[in-house]
């Protein structure tokens, strides 16, 4: 008999690969609080809170050997030590990520990033930018709360004007603890992000910025005369012969990619784009870990 699914964002299988991953994040930007993330350290406190999943590199000392006698299965004991993280997603939702399925994706990967975080103890909150101001979902810890960002995430409506950097200064002015920010954006405005990645880097938070474009902003295919419309702001802009103007375009993303990157790496972050091209579970159970995001 066949188990109901919790959410429309993600299936069971995934649930079941994500019960296994753990955010790799820099421990520099943790509080001085109750989670996980001082494990390594050796932390004092001996307070069972729950099991999860054994993963190649864990400590076998925690394995629950009683439940591995019966099922033949590892299953790690976890205990509340002394730093807490906080994750706080941040989700675009402003008009250009309707195109291609963008928002789509940026939602299941918010869903998916969120589970790691409650999984591994840590305070997980879900922030929509973009569209009204900034939509939060307060911070949260444990699985059981993983209906709730399902129920957040999958109600998502996009819309409105609100610029970038506003939005991120709204989500600060709520947002309390550091840790890490992870932005599920397009980043596709003639804004510089240099103040909001600012903003949150002084914050305490650890920037973790995943760009998804869909294969038309990544491979338009253009030729004549065309008319633009900027899906934010419903400007205009008349092309004559758009195909000589490809060269220039790709010229220009690729430069706003490797900007965007340095602005993560210069403040200890990273950066990753994807396609909605790409299957989710590539990016998540792939793309992530490859690039260190997810261990």
């Amino acid at each position: 008999m066949s188990t109901a699914q919790l959410t429309s964002l993600l299936t069971n299988r995934d649930l079941d690969r994500l019960a296994r991953l753990r955010l790799n994040a820099s421990r520099r930007f943790t509080n001085r609080a109750r989670g996980e993330h001082l494990a390594a350290k050796g932390g004092t406190s001996t307070e069972f809170c729950d099991y999860r999943d054994y993963s190649p590199g864990d400590d076998v000392r925690f394995v629950d050997w009683n439940i591995f006698a019966r099922i033949e299965r590892p299953y790690l004991k976890q205990f509340h030590h002394e730093e807490e993280l906080h994750v706080a997603i941040v989700v675009d939702a402003s008009n250009s990520m309707l195109f291609e399925g963008k928002l789509a994706l940026a939602c299941q990967l918010a869903a998916a990033l969120g589970v790691v975080g409650l999984r591994g103890l840590e305070k997980v909150s879900v922030t929509l930018v973009g569209g009204a101001g900034a939509q939060l979902l307060r911070p949260s810890s444990g699985r059981m709360n993983q209906r709730k960002i399902f129920a957040f995430l999958e109600g998502v409506e996009a819309g409105g004007e609100t610029a970038f950097d506003r939005g991120i200064e709204l989500f600060l002015r709520q947002h309390r603890g550091r840790g890490v920010a992870i932005l599920l954006s397009d980043f596709l405005s003639a804004e510089d992000f240099l103040r909001p990645f600012n903003l949150l880097h002084g914050a305490g938070l650890e920037v973790m910025a995943l760009q998804i474009l869909s294969p038309g902003e990544l491979a338009p295919e253009l030729a004549g005369d065309l008319r633009f419309v900027d899906s934010e702001t419903q400007a205009t802009l008349d092309i004559t012969s758009a195909g000589d103007l490809l060269a220039l375009y790709h010229e220009y993303r690729e430069g706003h990619a490797e900007r965007l990157a340095a602005l993560c790496r210069q403040r200890a972050g990273r950066f990753v784009s994807v396609s909605t091209a790409d299957a989710f579970e590539t990016i998540m159970f792939d793309t992530l870990r490859r690039r260190g995001w997810v261990v």
